[in-house]
């Protein structure tokens, strides 16, 4: 199996997944957002969470990308 490159970030509403991705964008990192509840509308399938994405980023970018979630939460 192979290993990812990409590590899990951040789980949340679409709403506050943007706030995050513009904040990632301004330190010139860009995120991997994935909506597993758009993929299953866009197949035809129901879905499972809806109005939730999950940000991953580079294994490189983590740390960085961790330190401007906390300032986003502080």
């Amino acid at each position: 199996m192979s290993q990812s490159t990409y590590q899990h970030l951040f789980t949340g509403s679409t709403i506050v997944v943007l706030a995050i991705k513009n904040a990632l964008a301004e330190a010139s990192i860009t995120p991997v957002i994935k909506d597993e509840s758009e993929s299953a509308r866009l197949a035809g399938f129901g879905a499972t969470a809806p109005m939730m994405q999950r940000i991953f980023v580079h294994k490189d970018e983590y740390d960085n990308a961790k330190a401007i979630l906390k300032d986003l939460s502080a």
